[in-house]
């Protein structure tokens, strides 16, 4: 009994034995085969770092706004017998836009000359009986009292028609009319909305931190969606002298001098400032290039060995960023070649192929537009 037991005991040693060994031979040469194996090419993209001319930007946003814009309003009730503009177009200063019925008004003037007219014949003969002392002096003021007020009553009718047309405040452009002909309408009530164009104002705000670096008459460049690739110039106007305590940001208005009207009121805009003289040999860098770690950013370099193409990691120091470019301060030198995608692949020492293909480039741009799809 005891020798069969130890029989099978040896039996499953040996089986056992052989497993764990052939496990053991299988790692081995496994383990082997993958630290021979020759580490995979990887495509990437890579750009020549080179110093360029760097001048010290402010970015935020804004909105233009109309340096007048007003709803056109009646002083007058009255029925509408003329409308004389066309909506979305461009009126002057002074300009007729739309008169109300004045018939009535107009009737009630001549009257009221007829009655002035009356009073100035009887004043001038009172003037002369006062002279030749048949009448008393408080006579005279009397007629003059009333002559007065004739002329007053002539000129506040003449007033009052005038309040039955509406004129143009200022150049610019009138809008869609709210009124049609033959309408009764109240004092107060809204005709159409003008507004000017030319120029226009641009308000913005930046943070109390750069109070230091604002005047008037700074340079101030605004893009819109409206029109991507080009570059509007206006100059700072307005400084606001209070910040405001919930943001600690300071109120700006720029103008521009909008000659084409392309700018319109309440269109959103990309402002920049130009802060400080430009300097030269700024090294740059596209941001892409850049990988962002709290130890610390880095690049890959790449180097040429062989015939072969190789990276190794280096940390940099980095300053301002503008567009898709960044500052570098410290760890390259002009002329060297960096990774600029596919990091996340990248191990120190690892083979690289750089691809030609222009489409999958990063940009390069140090003033980008965003292009609405």
């Amino acid at each position: 009994m005891i020798k069969r037991l130890i029989i099978m005991l040896v039996a499953c040693g040996l089986v056992f034995g052989g497993i764990f060994a052939y496990k053991a031979v299988g790692n081995h040469f496994m383990n082997q085969f993958f630290d021979n194996m020759p580490a995979p090419t990887v495509t990437v993209t890579a750009t020549t770092v080179s110093t360029h001319p760097w001048r010290e930007q402010q970015t935020t946003i804004g909105s233009f706004a109309a340096i007048n814009d007003t709803q056109l309003t009646t002083e007058a009730s009255g029925i509408v017998n003329n409308i004389l503009f066309d909506n979305a177009t461009s009126v002057k200063k002074g300009q007729l836009l739309l008169t109300l019925d004045a018939s009535v008004d107009e009737a009630e003037l001549r009257r009221l000359e007829s009655v002035a007219e009356l009073a100035q014949l009887e004043l001038r003969r009172y003037q002369r009986l006062f002279k030749d002392k048949n009448v008393s002096e408080s006579e005279l003021k009397r007629k003059e009292s009333e002559a007065k007020q004739a002329i007053a009553a002539v000129d506040s009718q003449k007033a009052r028609i005038e309040q039955k047309s509406l004129t143009a405040p200022f150049d610019g452009i009138i809008g869609i009319r709210e009124v049609s002909l033959g309408q009764l309408i109240a004092p107060g009530t809204a005709v159409a909305t003008l507004t000017s164009v030319t120029p226009i104002h641009l308000n913005f705000t930046l943070p109390e931190q750069q109070l230091s670096t604002l005047e008037n008459g700074q340079t101030v460049s605004a893009t819109i969606s409206a029109q991507p690739d080009e570059v509007f110039t206006g100059t700072v106007t307005a400084i606001s002298p209070v910040v405001t305590p919930s943001s600690r940001s300071v109120d700006i208005q720029a103008t521009f001098d909008n000659p084409d009207a392309i700018l319109r009121s309440g269109m959103f805009a990309r402002v920049s400032l130009d802060q400080g003289e430009e300097t030269q040999n700024v090294l740059l860098a596209p941001q892409s290039a850049i990988q962002f770690n709290p130890y610390g950013n880095a690049v890959f370099v790449i180097q040429e060995k062989d015939d072969a193409l190789t990276v190794q990691q280096r940390f940099v120091q980095t300053g301002a960023r503008r567009g898709d470019m960044i500052v570098i301060k410290e760890g390259l030198q002009p002329g060297d070649r960096i990774v600029t995608s596919g990091l996340l692949k990248l191990r120190n020492g690892s083979n690289i192929k750089i691809s030609d293909n222009e489409r999958v480039q990063p940009s390069e741009d140090l003033d980008p537009n965003v292009v609405n799809q």
